[in-house]
C-alpha cells in the first residue's frame, strides 16, 4: 500500500519557528569542567564525539577518556581529535561488562558519561541476553567502578522506551534508571551523585531514521518505506542533547531523571521532508515498536516537577530534593499528567523539520 506525500502542516499548537522550542538550548549554567577528569563510557558514537567536540571548545579538562570496545572507531577518533591539538584525550579500549577494566579507566575521574549501550530494538529482540549484560549489567558496573573510585557524578542517557517499555532494549534501560537512581542510596551522603537524563530520538544521529530516509532519497528510490502513518516519535538535535547532559550534570543533586521539553511529529511528515516527490509505502511496525513514545507516564506524576526547558522525575526516596527544586521555580505536574509523542502540544510543522534538518548536518 502506497501514498502520496503532501507537504501539509504536521498538527499541534506550537511551530517550533516561532514558539519557544527554538530557544531551548539547555545550555543553563553548565558544570565548571576546566581541570576536571571525565570518562564518557560508548565515547565514539554520535553522542560523544558531538559531547568531546564541545567539551573541548568550552573548556580545558585536565583529562578527556573515551572508553570504547571499537578499535576503529576510536582509531577514527583520533584524528578528529588529535594528540598534538588536544593532549587531554585518552583512549580506553574496554567493554561496561568488565568491571575490572572499568575501576583502572575510571581512576582519579570526576565526572561520567554513560552513553554506552545496544540501542537497536530488533537486535535487542533477537539477542535478549546480550541486551541485558550491556544494559543492565553494564549499568551495575558503572555504578560498582564510580563509588570505587570516588567519582563525583555519574549522568547515565537513557531514552524513551524506557518509560512504559513494550521491547526489550526499553526494559532494559528502564532497569538501567532505576540501577542509576537507586545508586544513590548505596553512597551515602557525601558519596557519588548520579542522575539520568532521557530523551527521544536523535535527529540525524547514525541510528536515527533520518539518515536512512536520506540515503533512499538521494540514491532514486522509489518509494520510502513507513511502518504505521499514525506514528509520532520525539526529536532531539545532538547539540540540544549534548547541552542538556552538561546543564543536567551541573543540576544533578542525586536521584533524578531529567527529561527535556522537546518537539515531536509524525513519520510520514519527517519523509515528506525528506522525500517530498516520493510515495510512501506502509511495511507494518517493526516488533517491539509503539506507536507513540512515552517520556513520562502518568504514574510518575505524582513525582514529576515542571522547569520551564525539561521535567525532573525525583525518586520515591529523593522528596528532600522536591523543595530545592520548587525554590529554584519547578512546579509540580497536573495529576494524571504524562508526557507521550502523541499529544506533545509541540508539534512541528515543515519549517521545524527544515530547522532541525539544518542544524542536525550543519
Amino acid at each position: 500500500m502506497a501514498q502520496r506525500a503532501k507537504k501539509v502542516f504536521l498538527g499541534g499548537n506550537a511551530e517550533i519557528g516561532s514558539s519557544k522550542s527554538e530557544l531551548r538550548d539547555f545550555s543553563q549554567p553548565w558544570l565548571d569542567l576546566n581541570d576536571k577528569q571525565i570518562l564518557v563510557t560508548g565515547g565514539t558514537g554520535s553522542f560523544g564525539n558531538h559531547f568531546v567536540k564541545t567539551v573541548l571548545s568550552q573548556y580545558k579538562p585536565k583529562r578527556l577518556i573515551i572508553y570504547s570496545r571499537d578499535e576503529l572507531k576510536q582509531y577514527e577518533m583520533q584524528q578528529r581529535f588529535p594528540h598534538e591539538q588536544h593532549p587531554c584525550m585518552r583512549f580506553f579500549i574496554g567493554d561496561v561488562r568488565d568491571r575490572d577494566r572499568l575501576d583502572l579507566a575510571m581512576s582519579n575521574v570526576d565526572y561520567v558519561v554513560h552513553a554506552a549501550a545496544l540501542k537497536q530494538v530488533p537486535a535487542a529482540e533477537y539477542n535478549p541476553f546480550e541486551c541485558i549484560r550491556t544494559n543492565v549489567l553494564g549499568a551495575e558496573n558503572i555504578v560498582y567502578a564510580a563509588l570505587r573510585s570516588n567519582v563525583k557524578k555519574v549522568i547515565a542517557l537513557s531514552t524513551d522506551k524506557a518509560a512504559n517499555p513494550v521491547n526489550l532494549y526499553g526494559a532494559s534501560k528502564l532497569a538501567s534508571d532505576k540501577i542509576f537512581v537507586a545508586a544513590n542510596n548505596l553512597a551515602g551522603a557525601e558519596g557519588t551523585r548520579f542522575a539520568v537524563v532521557r530523551y527521544g530520538n536523535v535527529f540525524g544521529s547514525r541510528g536515527s531514521v533520518v539518515p536512512f530516509f536520506k540515503k533512499l532519497a538521494e540514491s532514486g528510490a522509489h518509494e520510502l518505506p513507513i511502518t504505521d502513518a499514525r506514528m509520532t516519535r520525539f526529536w532531539i538535535t545532538l547539540t540540544q542533547g549534548v547541552n542538556l547532559v552538561l546543564s543536567s550534570m551541573e543540576m544533578a543533586k542525586g536521584g533524578e531523571i531529567f527529561v527535556p521539553k522537546i518537539p515531536s511529529t509524525t513519520i510520514t511528515g519527517l519523509a515528506t521532508l525528506l522525500g517530498p516527490d516520493l510515495p510512501q509505502k506502509i511495511v507494518g511496525i517493526r516488533p517491539g515498536e509503539k506507536l507513540h513514545e512515552t517520556m513520562i507516564p502518568a504514574d510518575d506524576a505524582h513525582c514529576t516537577l515542571e522547569l520551564h526547558d525539561r521535567f525532573v522525575i525525583l525518586a520515591s526516596f529523593a522528596e528532600a530534593l522536591r523543595d530545592a527544586y520548587i525554590n529554584r521555580g519547578a512546579k509540580p505536574v497536573p495529576e494524571g499528567f504524562a508526557y507521550s509523542s502523541d499529544t506533545n502540544p509541540e508539534r512541528l510543522d515543515a519549517r521545524g523539520l527544515q530547522q532541525l534538518l539544518a542544524q542536525a548536518y550543519a
